[in-house]
């Protein structure tokens, strides 16, 4: 009889493994000889990487799970594992002897270090517990000139929502003000008037497809129930920091949406069906108007897009779109590369914000023209690309910083890394050994005495090579 493992011991079974690291293995056959090969991954709850070949699927048709079923299945058996034990994402690295004979470490988790993509390394550090990207933490600026707009028109969007909803069932006041309870504001009247037409609740439908579909028609667009209204707050916008820290807050004087990441006066109300969701915009920007409709699309991290100056316009189909250009001159995000900006002194100005030197083929740059800028809160700067990275430690405002590892060694051996840092990257590319890069991550998250990536190691034998 097979004895079975307490739960959450399979994760630190080397058996819990085999399938994957076996996969692996083949896929570098052809390199297999007298000397050990190493290979690495990362495997989540939700996806994984792992460097294995799939088959070419025919045009017009994606790669099925059946073509890939040995892939699938092994590394379902690692998912298992980990849930049993809560972890959402596990990197790996293991060194296996021409034998079969095997050192797997696992990789983390640390709650202090957010997953890698796409490879096993780790991605950004989070130095301050709780951090946030200063883009997620302001809020719109305050208004008091503004006003709803002209068209806003309670009385004439009550009627036409009647006479295209005949048979809605409203919501009483009592759950329009429990809505406003719940979400501590106080619902324009426009989108009070809608949820006492209707409160858009599935259960009041039933298996009637139909009056859904005449609910969305009348209302253009997937109307939420009035118990699902929420408040768009930079909160509901997630972002990696090592994506988050390079974007910028900016509001043009003649924007109508403010451009920030979430704003409590953004009330979401419904979809548009391709995951982009609407709002009652209670902030507007300078030449905006209180209770417009804004989009928050899902392919961007900040601002929004005016769809109408009113919900009343919307309902009407007189749509306002504003054209949507963020570009600043100068721009408070800088990109210096072969194909932008050519040098961190054209970059350079008091109101930059982002740095970030990408491929580059020439001379290395200086950082001392952007030296004492008051507002540069993030730099990023490709392998190779710095003359002199202790040049870092005059930044005195950085709050992120990415680099390569030979550059975080240069800063870590001259005990010159920025303590104004809330969160860094160690960026790493290609199939660059991810346990040099996690002892440097170890290195700088033990100078903020933040938890450690814990390195378990297992060993066994994947028997010769078919």
């Amino acid at each position: 009889m097979a004895t079975q493992k307490p739960p959450g011991q399979s994760i630190r079974d080397f058996a819990t493994w085999q399938p994957v690291l076996r996969l692996l293995r083949a896929a570098k056959a052809d390199k297999a000889g007298a000397e050990p090969i190493s290979v690495a991954g990362r495997i989540g709850r939700s996806g994984w990487s792992l460097a294995l070949p799939h088959p070419v699927p025919p045009p017009g048709r994606a790669l099925q799970t059946e073509e890939i079923q040995d892939e699938v299945d092994a590394v379902e058996r690692v998912q298992t594992a980990m849930t049993e034990v809560g972890v959402d994402d596990v990197s790996f690295s293991a060194k296996i002897e021409p034998t079969g004979t095997t050192v797997l470490r696992l990789l983390g988790p640390s709650p202090a270090v957010e997953p890698g993509i796409g490879n096993p390394h780790p991605g950004a550090l989070i130095l301050i517990e709780d951090s946030l990207p200063e883009p997620w933490r302001r809020l719109p600026d305050p208004m008091p000139e503004a006003r709803p707009a002209s068209s806003a028109d309670p009385e004439l969007l009550e009627r036409t929502l009647r006479e295209r909803l005949p048979d809605a069932i409203g919501a009483t006041e009592g759950e329009i003000a429990a809505a406003e309870a719940r979400l501590g504001v106080c619902l324009p009247e426009e989108l009070k008037v809608l949820y006492r037409v209707t409160r858009a609740r599935w259960e009041d439908w039933g298996d009637d497809y139909a009056a859904s579909d005449r609910v969305f028609g009348a209302v253009r667009c997937e109307l939420s129930s009035v118990d699902d209204l929420y408040i768009a707050e930079a909160s509901t916008r997630h972002c990696r920091w090592e994506h988050a820290a390079k974007e910028a807050v900016v509001t043009r004087p003649d924007a109508a949406v403010q451009g920030v990441v979430g704003s409590p006066g953004w009330i979401v109300f419904g979809g548009n069906g391709g995951g982009d969701q609407l709002a009652v915009d209670l902030t507007p920007g300078p030449r905006g108007h209180t209770g417009q409709i804004i989009l928050l699309s899902h392919e961007e991290s900040v601002g929004a897009e005016l769809l109408a100056d009113s919900l009343t316009d919307w309902v009407l189909d007189r749509e306002t779109h504003e054209r949507r250009d963020r570009r600043e001159e100068p721009p408070l995000v800088a990109h210096v590369n072969h194909a932008s900006i050519r040098s961190v002194r054209e970059a350079a100005h008091p109101g930059l914000e982002v740095l970030s030197i990408g491929v580059w083929d020439g001379a290395p740059f200086s950082l001392a023209p952007v030296t004492g800028l008051p507002r540069l809160r993030t730099l990023a700067a490709y392998a190779g690309t710095l003359a002199d990275p202790l040049e870092i430690a005059e930044l005195t405002s950085l709050e992120f910083l990415e680099l390569s590892p030979r550059d975080w060694r240069v800063l870590l051996d001259a005990g010159a890394v920025p303590r104004s840092l809330s969160a860094a990257s160690i960026k790493a590319y290609g199939d660059h050994d991810p346990l040099p890069i996690v002892a440097i991550a170890n290195e700088i998250l033990a100078l903020w005495d933040r938890p450690q990536i814990i390195q378990t190691v297992l060993e066994g034998n994947l028997g010769p090579l078919a």
